[in-house]
């Protein structure tokens, strides 16, 4: 039994702001904001003396206490496995289950994208080539605190981690609640920082060495290959920073849904999935394409009378994203198509009478929902695939969150037959001539058999 109305009012307001399909443009903008950009760069210097390789403990201590992480400087800024595992013991039945269950699904599909690369081999003129696929050593994985603790992106990230193979995984997340602990004991991450921001960030990029805090030592943070995961606008502009230092998985913007759905869908349904969205941020934004104008004015009303059945803040956070927020109506499905792959949505949803078959007719987005019975908050919670997905068009060049962001494909080649290797030798002393590179030519030219090196031939002339 659903909570709120079944019924949609006829007089309710337009909460989708209508559009036609030629006002319908892909805005790209830059996720990251130009202010903390600045604070995010002051935060990092602190962080990092110019001379120094790794973070200053006592700095770090000082900027958490200074921006709420921690109450004091006096407090350690890691938090043990014993706590951790402590808030798990704490939970309900129900909620350790839910968390297990979780993390099983997460896990079986990341393994699942594991195994689907490998290292392989081939011949090559007179040798072998190959890759090797192996992880980094070490991940940095954020989740949100805050107003909504993320547990959910706990489990997404640090299981992925796990299951691409990283030998040590640090999870940072600001005044992280209890569900945040549990879930970061039932991922398996190595080490817990009760930090956030730019803070967070560059302690996981950086490294931060051991030290003695009240007479107790406090774990090494490891330097981290790679950092993932959603966080605010300091978190992002401190990714953008230290991006090439280490790796990063995305700059996120802003989080969106766009639904396709035709007369056929359930209305009531589609409302429900774009306010899911609402609720997010009020930057974020909910999107319906349609060929049937009717269906729009059914789901405006459901959502009309949907969001006021919300609690606070969520009302006021949904009614404030759905100001940026639209429909469109299109002529036909392959403009709905058209439509959906110009924006890239970060979630596509597909609910339409030939789901399947419209769903396979895109081409642009970050995940993608098929039917009426999969609702994208099912990709949220843990059905799978991860729910750390590229935003704000990026999904036509990209993809979201998964091992592949922790694997190194490297790729190897050896010649055992110096012989059998000529017409490549040959091959490369004319490309590297055509290109002008004539050191090039003449390391090839050393492997020749049939060639003199030049500079051989150089030094006989003279």
């Amino acid at each position: 039994v659903r909570a709120f109305s079944t019924t949609a009012s006829r007089s309710a307001p337009t909460m989708l702001i209508p559009r036609s399909p030629s006002e319908v443009q892909l805005e790209i903008k830059d996720p990251v904001d130009p202010t903390a950009l600045a604070q995010s760069r002051s935060i990092l210097d602190e962080l990092r003396p110019p001379s120094a390789r790794s973070c200053d403990p006592a700095a770090l201590l000082s900027i958490a206490s200074r921006l709420g992480d921690i109450p004091s400087e006096d407090t350690s800024y890691v938090v043990d496995g014993e706590r951790c595992r402590a808030a798990f013991d704490g939970l309900t039945d129900e909620e350790r289950s839910t968390l297990v269950a979780i993390h099983a699904r997460i896990k079986a599909f990341a393994e699942a994208q594991r195994r689907s690369v490998s290292d392989v081999s081939v011949d090559i003129p007179g040798g072998k080539a190959g890759q090797t696929v192996s992880p980094c050593r070490a991940a940095g994985c954020y989740a949100p605190g805050g107003r909504y603790p993320l547990p959910s992106s706990v489990l997404m990230t640090v299981v992925t981690a796990r299951a691409a193979g990283c030998p040590h995984v640090v999870l940072a997340s600001p005044r992280p609640a209890p569900i945040t602990l549990a879930a970061a004991h039932v991922a398996g991450a190595d080490l817990v920082l009760c930090v956030g921001g730019a803070q967070a960030v560059g302690a996981m990029a950086y490294g931060v060495p051991p030290h003695k805090l009240n007479g107790e030592e406090v774990p090494a943070v490891p330097p981290c290959d790679v950092i993932v995961g959603p966080g605010n606008k300091w978190v992002t502009a401190a990714k953008s920073i230290v991006n090439g230092y280490c790796g990063i998985d995305m700059l996120a913007g802003p989080s969106e849904v766009l639904v396709i759905c035709d007369g056929t869908a359930d209305a009531e349904v589609v409302a429900a999935d774009l306010i899911a969205q609402a609720e997010h941020d009020v930057v974020a934004r909910a999107i319906l394409v349609t060929d049937d104008a009717g269906i729009v004015d059914r789901v405006n009303g459901h959502v009309s009378s949907q969001v006021d059945s919300l609690p606070e803040p969520n009302r006021s956070t949904a009614k404030e994203a759905l100001k940026q927020s639209f429909s469109v109506v299109c002529g036909s499905m392959d403009e709905c198509v058209a439509i959906s792959d110009k924006l890239a949505p970060e979630h596509l949803e597909v609910q339409t009478a030939n789901s399947q078959e419209v769903a396979d007719m895109c081409s642009n987005y970050g995940g993608l929902f098929v039917g009426t019975n999969c609702a994208e908050v099912l990709g949220d919670y843990g059905a799978g695939p991860n729910h750390t997905l590229p935003t704000g068009g990026t999904g036509r060049y990209t993809g979201g969150l998964s091992v592949f962001n922790f694997l190194r494909i490297r790729t190897w080649m050896r010649i055992d037959d110096g012989e059998a290797c000529q017409d490549m030798v040959d091959d490369s002393i004319r490309m590297a001539r055509l290109e002008g590179l004539e050191g090039h030519a003449r390391a090839a030219e050393c492997r020749s058999k049939t060639s003199t090196p030049a500079y051989k031939r150089e030094k006989t002339d003279s």
